[in-house]
């Protein structure tokens, strides 16, 4: 079957993947409404396109952080990846590095930060979840800088892993053959069997529920990378983030994978930009299938997106190749989505350019 659109990889890992590896890149927290919303969501958003545009030139390139990339679609970090397929984040990082853009390795990984970059050249970002231990945070933390990596994505929204029911079930553990990589030498790598997930079992001993915004000034003292902070849902928090010395935003409910009945990301993207006042960047991180989603985000003021799950599932399905693909889709899509709108560069996409049902009715003239 030929594969059109970036949202038909799903059921196709779905039928290739081990059920306890499908449902824990799929599922999301308690009744899944987030993960829902993350999508449908979109729909609510109507395009206002202009028209007898010279389209013939479009422009897609952007900026991250001061580091040029080819469109504004960059990969966000999902944890596990050689259990999709056996070359894991290798596969994920070469095809980023292919598409020109960037990418963002977890922690979780099952692939280091050295092995990582021996994968060649490439823009990446290295997400950190902050363990009990400071002195691991801090060693991670400069292994990454050491490895080339760029940038440092910290999570914010989870100081206890949310309720995600179908890995109680399946007492979800990492395979028997992998590890998290990054820990492997630090006596941190495996996980254990649990009564219920053994990733929340792992949590609960190792991540710092006490971690808080001084934090983020403690993490600016050991690195001089610049420091996005990821899960940010509202205007507070924003204000707070670049007062705190953050580099970047990125509006992210996990995946809906922590706190069920939070707004979708695309829904909170407004309140936050508008609180940022410019001064930093935001991106926006869950939802995303389409092109149009792209735009979109774009339109509401984000200056990127990060695709998470499209990863894991085009990953399990065809390796690097399939990662490669849905970059390409998403970036032609999203081209063509610009040259329907009438946009030949990223500046030119404008809040004008869509219409929701929050707006005040535009007066008829």
């Amino acid at each position: 079957m030929e594969i059109t659109n970036v949202t038909e990889y799903q059921a196709l890992a779905k039928q290739k993947l081990p059920k306890m590896a499908y449902d824990y890149y799929a599922s999301g927290a308690e009744d899944e409404w987030t993960l829902n919303e993350n999508r449908s969501a979109f729909s609510k958003i109507l395009f206002r396109p202009r028209i007898l545009i010279d389209v013939s030139k479009i422009d897609m390139s952007t900026t991250v952080l001061g580091y040029k990339i080819s469109m504004p679609i960059m990969i966000a970090p999902t944890a596990f990846q050689k259990m999709a397929h056996p070359e894991g984040e290798y596969a994920t990082a070469r095809a980023a590095s292919a598409a020109g853009t960037a990418m963002t390795l977890s922690s979780w990984a099952t692939s280091s930060v050295e092995e990582v970059a021996s994968t060649g050249p490439g823009l990446r970002f290295f997400q950190l979840y902050v363990y009990k231990d400071r002195n691991v945070v801090a060693q991670l933390v400069r292994r990454a800088e050491k490895a080339g990596f760029k940038a440092i994505a910290l999570t914010v929204d989870t100081p206890i892993l949310g309720r995600r029911e179908a890995d109680i079930k399946n007492r979800f553990t990492l395979p028997p053959f992998l590890t998290l990589k990054n820990f492997e030498g630090l006596n941190l790598g495996k996980m254990d069997k649990a009564n219920d997930s053994g990733l929340a079992s792992y949590v609960a001993g190792q991540i710092d529920r006490t971690l808080s915004w001084k934090d983020v000034k403690w993490l600016q003292t050991i690195t001089s990378l610049p420091i996005l902070v990821k899960g940010v849902l509202t205007a507070e928090d924003a204000r707070i983030a670049v007062q705190s010395g953050a580099a970047g935003i990125i509006v992210s409910n996990h995946g809906a994978r922590q706190l069920d009945y939070v707004p979708s990301t695309i829904m909170a993207l407004e309140e936050v930009v508008k609180a940022a006042q410019g001064r930093i960047p935001v991106f926006l991180d869950g939802g995303v299938r389409r092109g149009t989603d792209v735009f979109k985000a774009l339109a509401l003021g984000a200056s990127g997106i990060f695709i998470g799950r499209p990863v894991v599932f085009s990953l399990a399905v065809n390796g690097e190749a399939g990662v490669s693909n849905v970059l390409k889709m998403l970036r032609d899509e999203f081209e063509l989505t610009m040259a329907l709108s009438g946009c030949r560069s990223l500046k030119e996409i404008t809040r004008d350019h869509i219409s929701t049902e929050w707006d005040v009715p535009k007066p008829r003239l």
